[in-house]
């Protein structure tokens, strides 16, 4: 059985409340609680007992703040619940976050939400107006706690300092980051960019000193900054302020900016270089910024690659593919045709996308298929020497287009030449000219210098009525066809 203890202060009570705090040494633990009602004479049964533990059931309290008002703007420090105990339920201050609720003191005054830091300051509003505030701390994803007291405070009236930078904003590309802004003050100033890591903000105290000096933007004339060198491999959230300083020493802070770099960056486009073989179409893609560029790997980039056909009377929609590695392969392409591509970055985990890049075209080989040494053997006049006297060779014009073609034919007469040597194409007898569309049969074009040549029984004649009139596919260009032929001979 249990062993029951009594809770000092809670005996003897007439409410019907009682404070035991003082027994609760471990915040994290489970307790049991049990109580009775007594008379003078009579004392009831025990209640069943309530089980707790006292970190899940406990609110977060209110937290203190410290108000300032200067320059039209309110300063506010928050200093977080039970800063002031020795003895704290939430040990890690750095835990609490704070909401701020803060209104004009007026009878249709619309409320005003944000999330603030310990020490914050809360622009834009209204010179020489009474605004009222209350703020609430709570423990992200687990609990918030009660707001605090209302308190009220008036601004003063903003002066304007023509010193200050004004318009500060940052401009970021394939995670180079500038910033930029603008100047009104029309004597010599220089500038100093400086930069603080977001979480230091979330540490109660004045936090003035823990800015830095961004490398290589100290005291400088001009209104731009490059920053890319504070951003580390792995980003996180970063404030940015410009300190202006004048030739006599005078000082002026711009106002803060955030940046969270993979956020704020913008991815720019790729670049694709083509390359054909056969009916393939291969497509190299090279990330933004460049191979070298490394900083992007953590959009975990894909690629949309758009293609088509670059033709004036061609109706066909440009058709897409998408790929997660930086190489595209399209198929079933129509040959000797001129295709277009551009590709597209994107990053669906930061729903980002980049512009496409500039557009690179390229032309499909021609329709012939490639039968390797066969296609070279029949596009090809050929006279052999040795073992043949003369062969009479022609290619069929409907083979030439892929039509019909007797292909045990053409592998038979591989096959023979192979006999004559085992590598017949590097044969000192075998003599090709690159294929033209005219075609002619060599035995019809033999002349009186071909008698040098010692024929064997069985040789062809000249005459052959098979070949007559088949000298040439072009009227015009007979007789240099047979003057090239002859030269071959």
């Amino acid at each position: 059985e249990m062993e029951w203890e009594e809770l000092a202060g809670c005996q003897n009570v007439t409410g019907t409340k009682c404070d035991f705090s003082s027994a609760i040494t471990e915040y994290d633990v489970e307790y049991h609680v049990r109580l009775r009602a007594e008379t003078r004479e009579d004392k009831s049964p025990w209640s069943s007992y309530f089980e707790m533990i006292p970190s899940e059931i406990a609110e977060i309290g209110p937290p203190e703040i410290e108000l300032h008002s200067t320059n039209g703007v309110i300063e506010i420090k928050v200093s977080p619940p039970e800063a002031n105990r020795a003895q704290k339920m939430w040990i890690d201050d750095l835990s609490f976050k704070y909401n701020l609720v803060i209104w004009e003191n007026s009878s249709n005054a619309e409320l005003r939400k944000e999330n603030i830091f310990p020490t914050d300051t809360i622009n834009d509003l209204a010179p020489e107006t009474t605004y009222c505030l209350k703020v609430q701390a709570y423990r992200p994803l687990e609990k918030e706690g009660l707001f605090g007291p209302i308190h009220c405070i008036k601004t003063t009236r903003k002066v304007k300092d023509l010193l200050c930078p004004t318009n500060v904003r940052v401009s970021a590309l394939n995670m180079k980051f500038h910033l930029h802004w603008n100047s009104q003050y029309k004597e010599s100033v220089r500038y100093t960019v400086q930069y603080l890591l977001a979480y230091l903000k979330n540490i109660p105290g004045d936090q003035s000193k823990k800015w830095l000096c961004v490398p290589r933007c100290e005291n400088i004339t001009n209104t731009k900054c490059n920053f890319t060198s504070i951003i580390p491999p792995a980003p996180g959230f970063y404030y940015l302020r410009v300190q202006a300083m004048s030739e006599y020493n005078r000082s002026c802070l711009s106002k803060e900016v955030k940046i969270d770099p993979l956020i704020t960056n913008e991815i720019g486009p790729p670049a694709v270089k083509l390359d054909v073989s056969d009916v393939l179409l291969h497509v190299q893609i090279s990330p933004p910024g460049g191979s070298e560029n490394e900083a992007l790997r953590d959009y975990g980039l894909s690629y949309r690659v758009l293609y088509w056909k670059n033709s004036s009377n061609n109706e066909e929609e440009a058709k897409m593919k998408v790929v997660k590695q930086r190489i595209a392969t399209v198929s079933d392409l129509t040959p000797s045709t001129l295709y277009c591509v551009k590709a597209q970055a994107f990053s669906e985990a930061y729903n980002k996308s980049s512009h496409f890049s500039k557009e690179e075209c390229i032309r499909t080989h021609g329709g012939r298929k490639n039968l390797g040494p066969v296609y070279t053997l029949i596009a090809n006049p050929i006279i052999l020497q040795n073992k043949l006297d003369l062969y009479s060779c022609y290619v069929d014009w409907g083979c030439y287009l892929g039509i019909t073609c007797d292909y045990s034919s053409l592998f038979r007469l591989f096959l023979f030449l192979q006999d004559l040597g085992g590598q017949p194409f590097g044969s000192p007898y075998l003599l090709t000219e690159e294929p033209t569309e005219n075609f002619c049969i060599i035995e019809s074009i033999i002349t009186e210098e071909t008698k040098q040549i010692d024929f064997e029984e069985g040789q062809h004649s000249k005459q052959s009525s098979r070949d007559s009139g088949n000298y040439s596919n072009d009227d015009d260009n007979s007789g240099s066809k047979v003057s090239e032929e002859k030269e071959i001979v």
